[in-house]
């Protein structure tokens, strides 16, 4: 009568348990259930992040090539 599968404890009607690290499967169902379910939530998320990801990234490369133009003061400080 003592407490074997996975040290159950009841503390105040609420019944905890613990697994041995070497009794968990880390890898369970990885490739058959795991890889399908990070398409579906990379597609599913894909056209609502990608847009925005584009307007970012062309507003940056704009403000950039407008600063790459600019000329430097530096360059005509001793022109007079």
């Amino acid at each position: 009568m003592g407490r074997h599968f996975g040290d159950l404890a009841k503390i105040r009607h609420i019944v905890t348990y613990s697994l041995s690290p070497f009794e968990q499967r880390a890898f369970t169902n990885f490739f058959s259930k795991g890889i399908p379910n990070v398409w579906r939530r990379f597609s599913g998320s894909f056209f609502k992040v990608a847009p925005l990801l584009t307007y970012l990234i062309y507003t940056w490369g704009n403000s950039v090539h407008e600063q790459s133009m600019r000329k430097n003061p530096a360059d005509y400080a001793n022109d007079e």
